[in-house]
């Protein structure tokens, strides 16, 4: 599966749109890592339990689109976006989107 946040794949000539896919993840923030980014507040740095939880969700999001565009016989996906949202105090939405192509 190719990924592109382009409209486009160079070299590559689109030849069937299969519409809009998309993936997403809700993580909610855990007592204990919210300790250590009070305390990273404090002395400075990076969040890195924070770092590692998005780059996760990220991912999560990322195969979740993948595989709706594989159940629809695409075999990449331009336009890619990221999108992200407070569902409610904690808790977060990632979502991942993009237009499912045919590709040759």
């Amino acid at each position: 599966m190719i990924l592109a946040t382009s409209d486009e794949i160079p070299g590559k000539r689109i030849v069937k749109t299969l519409g809009l896919v998309r993936g997403n993840t809700i993580r909610a923030r855990h007592l204990g890592r919210d300790m250590m980014a009070a305390l990273r507040n404090v002395v400075g740095g990076e969040v890195s339990d924070y770092t590692k939880m998005i780059a996760e969700s990220r991912e999560q999001a990322l195969d979740r689109m993948v595989a709706e565009a594989e159940r629809l016989g695409a075999n990449a996906i331009v336009c890619i976006r990221f999108s992200t949202s407070s569902m409610m105090q904690g808790a977060a939405e990632l979502l991942a989107y993009g237009t499912a192509v045919v590709i040759e």
